[in-house]
């Protein structure tokens, strides 16, 4: 009988054979002057590598130190040789190398992963003068994109190395020896940026937050300092156009013919913001997650990015020309995958609002939540900016921005809204009035209304100083700010417990009182402040029982009493408005029989009377405690930054051959 053969085992690939030595202690090249010349002409097994740290204890990775520095060495040497093929398969090694070696080591991410992964008597030449020396040329000179997508990579993978970007002690070499202006160089001309420009911007963000408060970062000094128009606009773009897409992917949604608004809305909020996400929308929530704090970084650190914010995206490099959709590779892994020219004149700011306004829509789960606040604060440092609100007050620069509207018992949302070009504050402040009218709960956001009546402020604050008249309708926000306060009112028992209702009715009032005392330097005409006196004395019983509230937590010790005496002493020019001009108006009623004056009756009333008014000069109306991150809001970004680094890491899977899918993708333009 012939013998029956059983199947025939998998030829193993050489690399893997290489790899097999390498980990059993073995090494390949004793006796080989070429060994590593051929070793990098071998395509990079990262699955198998992935898989072999996976199942190694953190024991036997620290036995294979010599071969782990010895391999880094040659992938660090084999750079500085220029063959390209090589440089690509060293590079990825370096990937491997770099994700497995921190993947063992949970406890200490300074000197023990230096001492692992390159050596100690190594670390800083190899690291400083040489490594990031060369990574910086490659993205800084005419190198195919494929091996500069490489480069961003392992500059990503390992910035995002450690949760937490501050305990990731090699990054003190990208410190020392900064490669800032080779990645803000890729931001400069249309293709770059197509290519890369999500994941330098991604790159520049994660640096910036290195021991942000703790010690010297060149990154935030470069990032605040630098004036290169074309980068800054490039900046711009790499977030206008993430944000762009998010706006864009709403809008499809939410006008879908087999939807009505309500289920839209659900759907989409769900597959963009739950826990549990589509693969699909993955990629979208993690670029906006990470170009948002990104454009938060640059706003609050440059001022000269304000004029980029505020101008239309056009390319930078003044060229029309761009790779077709089939050239670029999907935004997920690299970078805008939309030709920015296709879109319609416009500006990151505008961009950037009707953004909020979506976000605005669900502020029910705690992730969408912080992107609020996220949003709320970015706006609160371009309304502190004199230059910003000078150019978003300019009648001559007006722009049609749709806000997005939250669906409400009372009310119609209009979809298309008509095409009304106004100076960009004017939908700012509507994006504030919409928000304080659509977030009433009886979970108040508090920290989110004190954010957006901090931008509502500073706007006037503004426009008192420099006697700025726009031209608004501001009977919607001093509507707004009323029903705030009576809505405080109603539920006053239950949010006292949990939030200081007080100071939030302290800054309403403040705004109100803004008006009153110095509306006469910023409002449009004088018709405005006689609408102004009609809602307050239409709405007098809103103020008289925040006064009897007030009244009764002075008259008893609580740890609310000082914050109501302040209230107390801010509804005096309220309380004088009513008290002077109500019994004006009972008289009219009473001389002529009438149950009820119209509204043109009691503004004619209101203005035969204004001399006899006296009112209180209040000090420091026009007056805000300027932002400062730390301390105040250290607690907030120190998670956010760990939550955008968690997710890329989440992306970065190695056992789906990510960076073979960008080598494949990226080989027909090389």
């Amino acid at each position: 009988m012939a013998k029956v053969e059983g199947p025939k085992r998998p030829l193993k690939e050489k690399i893997v054979q290489i790899y097999e030595a390498f980990i059993q202690g073995e090494d390949p090249s004793l006796h080989n002057t070429n060994f590593w010349d051929e070793f990098f002409l071998l395509r990079p097994n990262l699955y198998f590598l992935d898989n072999q740290f996976e199942m190694m204890t953190y024991e036997e990775v620290s036995a294979l130190k010599e071969t782990i520095n010895n391999l880094f060495y040659q992938c660090v040497r084999i750079l500085k040789d220029g063959n390209q093929i090589r440089s690509m398969n060293a590079l990825q090694t370096l990937c491997a190398l770099v994700h497995g070696v921190y993947g063992k080591t949970h406890v200490d991410y300074g000197f023990d992963v230096i001492n692992l992964l390159i050596g100690f008597s190594s670390a800083e030449h190899l690291m400083q003068v040489t490594l990031i020396e060369q990574l910086s040329h490659i993205l800084s000179h005419e190198y195919p994109p494929s091996l500069k997508c490489l480069v961003l990579k392992f500059l990503l993978i390992l910035v995002t190395a450690t949760e937490n970007v501050s305990q990731n002690t090699l990054l003190e070499y990208l410190m020392m020896n900064s490669a800032f202006e080779a990645i803000i160089q890729l931001l400069n001309d249309t293709n770059s940026r197509q290519y890369h420009g999500y994941d330098a911007v991604l790159l520049l963000t994660i640096l910036v937050n290195y021991r942000k408060h703790e010690a010297a970062n060149p990154y935030i000094v470069k990032l605040s300092i630098i004036d290169n128009e074309m980068s800054l606009n490039g900046f711009g773009q790499v977030v206008s156009q993430s944000l762009s897409d998010f706006n864009r992917k709403f809008c499809e949604e939410e006008l879908e013919p087999h939807y009505n608004f309500f289920s839209s809305l659900t759907t989409f909020i769900e597959n963009m913001f739950v826990s549990e996400e589509r693969e699909s929308d993955k990629p979208s929530i993690r670029a906006n997650n990470a170009v948002l704090l990104a454009l938060y970084e640059v706003v609050h650190l440059n001022r000269n990015f304000l004029i980029t914010l505020t101008h239309c995206q056009v390319d930078a490099s003044g060229s029309s020309a761009s790779p077709s959709p089939s050239e670029l590779i999907d935004v997920k892994h690299s970078s805008v995958a939309i030709v920015e020219n296709e879109l319609p004149p416009s500006n990151l700011l505008v961009t950037f609002l009707e953004f909020s306004s979506i976000i605005m829509l669900n502020t029910k789960d705690e992730s969408n939540v912080n992107t609020c606040k996220l949003c709320f604060i970015i706006l609160t440092c371009i309304t502190e900016d004199q230059y910003a609100n000078s150019i978003i007050h300019d009648v001559n620069l007006v722009y049609n921005v749709q806000l997005h509207r939250m669906p409400m018992r009372h009310r119609k949302v209009v979809h298309n809204r008509s095409n009304s070009y106004q100076p960009l504050a004017c939908p700012m402040l509507d994006l504030m009035v919409e928000f304080i009218l659509s977030h009433m709960t009886k979970s108040l956001p508090f920290e989110l209304y004190h954010l957006c009546l901090g931008v509502i402020h500073r706007i006037l604050c503004y426009q008192k100083r420099g006697r700025v008249r726009l031209h608004y309708q501001w009977k919607e926000l001093w509507t707004a700010l009323i029903t705030l306060i009576k809505f405080l009112m109603t539920q006053e028992t239950l949010l006292a417990k949990n939030c200081n209702i007080f100071h939030l009715s302290i800054q309403i009032m403040n705004t109100l009182n803004l008006f009153i005392t110095f509306g006469d330097t910023f409002l449009p005409a004088p018709s405005c402040y006689d609408e102004l006196y009609y809602e307050i004395i239409r709405m007098n019983l809103v103020f008289d029982n925040l006064y009897s509230l007030t009244l009764r937590y002075t008259t008893c010790d609580g740890e609310w009493k000082e914050f109501a005496a302040k209230l107390m002493n801010s509804l005096v020019n309220v309380r004088a408005i009513i008290n002077h001009f109500t019994p004006k108006i009972d008289s009219v009623l009473a001389d002529n029989g009438l149950s009820a004056l119209t509204e043109d009756q009691v503004l004619e009333v209101v203005r035969s009377n204004y001399d006899t008014l006296t009112l209180k000069l209040y000090d420091n109306l026009d007056q805000y405690e300027k932002y400062t991150e730390k301390p105040i809001e250290t607690g907030f970004f120190t998670p956010l930054v760990r939550s955008v680094i968690a997710e890329y890491r989440i992306s970065l899977n190695f056992k789906s051959l990510e960076i073979q899918k960008i080598l494949k993708e990226f080989s027909t333009m090389n």
